[in-house]
């Protein structure tokens, strides 16, 4: 006995679905659309692929602040709490975003109200898509990664390994390399890793 007419029935309904998916996206995206895929990716992986490019396309485009808010979670302003008051909402928005299974990095040169203040006024208001979410999602948010001068010489003196100092220097001569420094605060080892099924939200666990 022998499933090979079962599996590639399934193979080719797998096809035909794919086939659909990447009609409907280019449709949402106006006739333009361009995606790398590597021949070697299983039909099946290529249809969670094109179903996640649809879920995109598609999405509500909205900020965290609103996904937030919409929860329940009320965001004070920065300048309304005090100091006692700051710490625990800070890691309530900390784990709210990671229940959005968005993750922070680089924290540790900021203070928790320099932090607070930057996710209030500009993490929180950034537009991202409203899409589905399971145990592969991850939104990364790097706080030293703008790209802008002063991201680099955070990145460079606070993060950054000796190799990757050293290469820096090596690539970018003319550029000042910052003394080594360790970060004065210790908040990142402590944050929520996409690697962490408990920040599903409830009933997207695996």
């Amino acid at each position: 006995m022998t499933n090979k007419p079962i599996e590639s029935q399934e193979n080719a309904d797998t096809q035909e679905h794919i086939q659909d998916l990447q009609r409907r996206a280019k449709e949402l995206a106006g006739g333009e659309l361009s995606f790398f895929e590597s021949e070697e990716m299983p039909p099946k992986l290529r249809e969670q692929f094109w179903e996640r490019v649809v879920d995109y396309e598609e999405a509500e485009w909205t900020t965290p602040f609103v996904l937030l808010t919409r929860g329940g979670m009320e965001l004070t302003a920065p300048d309304e709490l005090d100091d006692e008051q700051l710490k625990p909402k800070l890691w309530e928005v900390i784990r709210g975003l990671a229940l959005l299974r968005m993750f922070l990095y680089s924290t540790d040169h900021l203070s928790d109200r320099e932090l607070y203040q930057v996710l209030w006024h500009e993490v929180l208001l950034d537009e991202c898509p409203s899409i589905p979410i399971d145990e592969n999602s991850a939104w990364h948010i790097d706080l030293v990664s703008s790209g802008s001068e002063e991201d680099i010489e955070l990145y460079l003196r606070y993060y950054a390994d000796e190799k990757i100092r050293q290469d820096w220097a090596k690539d970018f001569p003319g550029d000042a390399m910052p003394v080594h420094e360790t970060p004065p605060y210790d908040r990142d080892r402590h944050l929520p890793a996409r690697d962490q099924p408990e920040w599903l939200l409830p009933g997207h666990a695996s």
